[in-house]
């Protein structure tokens, strides 16, 4: 049986069997995270419904067994797989980067690359200096305005890399014609080498023929086969019935959020959103060991979608009690399973300021937590946001 992304609610795993004995977290377990913020927005979507977009926004969606390399679809034969591990971070990132992909109006065969570059792990390394999903070198990523500093290496967040990387597929898009193929050997060979390639060759990109261009390394030349394997091997997998059984179970929606100015630990705000603080490390390897570091504070982390305090279960016995048909209303988000809403004061914050972030007026937020009007909120305050 496949293991949904839910299990980490830790709190209502405990809540709804009081009597099992609590299962120790590995490094490798997924985010936790509530099925929806408080907002009302999803938190979850399934696998098979980013499959389906990944599908409906390819550039060439024909699989022609005859035309795809029987060694490349031996050599990614494992990539499909790493989508159906419910222990694996691999389908919610694709996600995240098929709907970068999907936002700028560029064909999803893009979001095949990191599976050709890193095998979608955030943290990899090359030993020539590539680093991070899309495997830039250091220079390129200085020229794509990636952040590279002491304490923090951009290339290795998925925000910043998936932003630049989408930013350069997009120029190059544009620039050869609106042919993936071509862009994609130009993100492998680099632009004007390629524009060199086609002079020599006597095309241009509106009439190109990617496999006759000349002066190109084999590298390039494979890389569009790579791609088009990959999509093959998902949409012709001769387990393919179960490959889609497996991949249809909620996964977080991830989003790219702002850390707060005065965040000086990724553990820490994780934490404060009821995410798993080691999941959320593991996720954004551009912190060191989770650390917040210099001055410049226009950072962000890759998180799921319901990026707010973790609401509090006023009664964990009544909870109980209700047993596991309480979990489908839970996982479904309706508002009456979840219990009062509370926010806890951060350094620097009003009540007005809090009461904006919540649709609140200033004199609720009074009212509700006993306050007057000259009252005075401190950092650590846990205030009531519900009646």
């Amino acid at each position: 049986m496949i293991r949904p992304w839910l299990p980490a609610l830790a709190l209502l795993a405990v809540a709804l069997s009081p009597a099992l004995p609590a299962k120790a977290q590995s490094a490798d377990t997924p985010l936790a995270l509530p099925a929806v913020a408080t907002d009302g927005t999803a938190a979850t979507r399934s696998g098979a419904d980013i499959y389906k977009r990944f599908r409906e926004h390819l550039a060439d969606p024909s699989c022609n067994v005859d035309a795809v390399s029987a060694r490349w679809r031996q050599h990614f034969a494992g990539a499909p797989k790493k989508l159906t591990n419910p222990d694996s971070d691999v389908l919610p990132l694709f996600g995240y980067v098929v709907d970068a992909l999907i936002e700028a109006d560029l064909p999803t065969e893009f979001a095949l690359i990191p599976f050709v570059e890193s095998g979608y792990q955030p943290a990899a390394r090359s030993a020539g200096g590539p680093a991070g999903l899309w495997q830039f070198i250091a220079i390129t990523a200085r020229n794509h305005k990636v952040p590279m500093r002491a304490g923090y290496d951009g290339r290795l967040s998925p925000v910043d890399s998936t932003r630049a990387a989408v930013r350069y597929l997009k120029t190059l898009h544009g620039m050869f014609a609106g042919d993936w193929r071509l862009a994609v050997m130009a993100y492998n060979a680099g632009e004007y080498r390629l524009l060199q390639s086609l002079r020599r060759s006597g095309q241009n990109a509106r009439n190109a023929r990617p496999a006759e261009l000349v002066g190109l390394s084999g590298i390039t030349y494979a890389y569009v086969r790579k791609l088009h394997a990959l999509s093959c091997l998902m949409e012709q997998a001769d387990d393919r019935a179960d490959w889609l059984r497996a991949i249809d179970r909620p996964v977080p929606v991830l989003v790219a959020q702002p850390l707060p100015a005065d965040a000086d630990s990724l553990g820490e705000w994780a934490r404060q959103r009821g995410f798993d603080a080691a999941a959320l490390k593991r996720m954004n390897p551009a912190f060191p060991a989770g650390r917040v570091a210099g001055n410049d504070r226009k950072l962000q982390v890759l998180a799921p979608a319901a990026s707010v305090e973790m609401p509090a279960i006023a009664d964990m016995a009544t909870l109980a009690d209700a047993g596991a048909a309480a979990m489908p209303t839970l996982l479904a988000g309706a508002g009456e399973a979840a219990a009062a809403r509370t926010h806890t004061v951060k350094r620097g914050e009003s009540l007005s300021v809090i009461a904006r972030k919540y649709k609140l007026d200033t004199a609720q937020l009074q009212q509700r937590n006993g306050l007057g009007a000259k009252s005075v909120i401190k950092p650590g305050m846990v205030l009531k946001l519900d009646e």
